[in-house]
């Protein structure tokens, strides 16, 4: 089977405002792409630093609200995290945030989350580089717990809450939750708490190894998500689908401007690719 197409952030460069947010968002979907993903960095650092993806002056806007934006301008397309940087979130207002998403959306959202690791970000926001990895494990608990539990509580080492309740709650239950990271331990909390995985700007080489290194911990099929490394052509589809990549997100490049982005859309699109 050909894998789905997506495409990665709606919500930067010539689509962080009104106008290109919501032509690529209605674009992409009346040219049949099947999800958009937000890109996440509530800082980045200024001067820019090995690692860092973008310059600091990069308009990005926030991945939260911008999924709220783009379900009041689409109907059908799926509406990602992808992926939010978790640790750097508070959980309890991020699941207030994305409930209400799942909500107004009608039933679109995947959750898509990440440890981070851009360490001058981690830093400005509180957070510890060694206790990313615990972070993501206790906030996705404590999240589901309130979106799932009829008496939400959690109790551990960095949230703990009782006594409480947030409604409306998803209209999806579950909501499909995505963990994206190339690392051992990302593979690991992806088996073990996530639905799917998510890989980022990988080649076929790449693809498989990370997906070798998955299996050998994973005892459930995982839906997999791949951003390739590479311009997409009709072969190269099929080579993803042979590996096992069950959605392929296209990455819009930084820095076009709204017409040569809704070009990109266009020639990205599902429909000169699938058959």
């Amino acid at each position: 089977m050909s894998p789905s197409i997506g495409l990665h952030m709606p919500n930067g460069f010539a689509a962080a405002d009104r106008q290109g947010a919501a032509r690529v968002a209605k674009l992409a979907e009346s040219l049949g792409y099947e999800s958009l993903w937000t890109a996440d960095h509530i800082v980045l650092p200024s001067p820019r630093v090995d690692g860092s993806p973008l310059e600091p002056d990069a308009p990005l806007l926030d991945a939260v609200v911008s999924l709220a934006f783009l379900a009041a301008h689409t109907e059908r397309i799926l509406l990602a995290t992808g992926i939010i940087v978790l640790p750097q979130r508070d959980p309890l207002l991020l699941a207030k945030q994305l409930a209400s998403v799942d909500v107004l959306s009608g039933g679109r959202l995947i959750f898509g989350v990440g440890a981070g690791y851009l360490e001058p970000e981690l830093r400005a926001l509180g957070v510890p580089m060694q206790d990313r990895g615990s972070r993501v494990e206790e906030y996705l608990a404590a999240i589901r717990s309130l979106w799932q539990d009829d008496k939400p509580a959690f109790d551990g080492r960095h949230v703990s809450f009782k006594d409480v309740d947030a409604y409306p709650r998803p209209l999806q239950r579950p909501v499909p939750v995505v963990i994206g990271g190339h690392t051992p331990a990302a593979h690991r909390r992806a088996a073990a708490l996530a639905d799917g995985w998510y890989g980022w700007m990988l080649g076929l080489r790449g693809t498989a190894a990370q997906l070798e290194s998955l299996r050998s911990v994973s005892t459930k099929p995982l839906h997999i998500s791949v951003t390739p490394a590479r311009r997409l052509d009709a072969a190269t589809v099929r080579a993803y689908a042979d590996l096992g990549v069950d959605r392929l997100i296209v990455a819009t490049p930084p820095g076009l401007s709204l017409a040569e982005l809704e070009t990109f859309v266009q020639r990205n699109a599902p429909a000169e690719f699938l058959t």
